[in-house]
């Protein structure tokens, strides 16, 4: 069966790349026609195809559902941030974001609760990181690495000029460089 399936996996491979470079049929089809040939051939039979067809089908849905649970996750602390610098702040998340739209660096906005707002940053992603510690999808040796440079990154991050996006993050603002993204669940 591995054999088949790797097997499989290449002809879909090969013929996705065909059928991209042809404007032919999308993997979905291109799959389906690879296993009617293996079936005719007698390579697999159809219940093994159909098998194959299902484990595909049963991988795209984990696949989704994944992708919905981290978008929401990402959206969630996404506004859970934007509340504590709303509320550290004490300026309503409307005006903080067309501020931030018109050019201002979150820093700015802050005046002089900048170091405030950054020790709450650096706790509220501290929090974070340790989270995904407990959660397992995080080891201790990358925590204290993430935590190493996260006051660095916050301070960055506030005084960074928002605004349009140009693909690699704040306007201006090319991330971390090397080191380690920053945490997110």
């Amino acid at each position: 069966m591995a054999a088949v399936a790797i097997t499989i996996a290449t002809l879909t491979a090969g013929s996705v790349g065909v059928a991209s470079a042809h404007g032919g049929p999308g993997k979905g089809a291109v799959k389906g026609t690879a296993l009617a040939e293996l079936v005719k051939a007698g390579t697999i039979t159809q219940a093994q195809a159909d098998a194959i067809t299902k484990k595909f089908d049963d991988l795209k849905t984990t696949m989704d559902a994944n992708k919905a649970a981290n978008k929401a996750a990402r959206d969630a602390h996404h506004a859970a941030e934007e509340a504590l610098v709303a509320s550290t702040l004490g300026i309503d998340a409307a005006t903080i974001k067309t501020r931030l739209a018109a050019g201002e660096t979150l820093g700015a906005i802050a005046g002089t609760k900048k170091p405030a707002l950054i020790t709450a940053l650096v706790a509220f992603e501290t929090k974070e990181i340790d989270a995904r510690v407990t959660a397992g999808t995080l080891t201790a040796a990358q925590a204290t690495t993430l935590k190493a440079n996260l006051t660095d990154h916050v301070t960055k991050m506030v005084d960074s000029v928002k605004g349009p996006k140009d693909g690699k993050g704040h306007k201006g603002h090319k991330g971390m460089g090397k080191g380690p993204k920053p945490p997110r669940p």
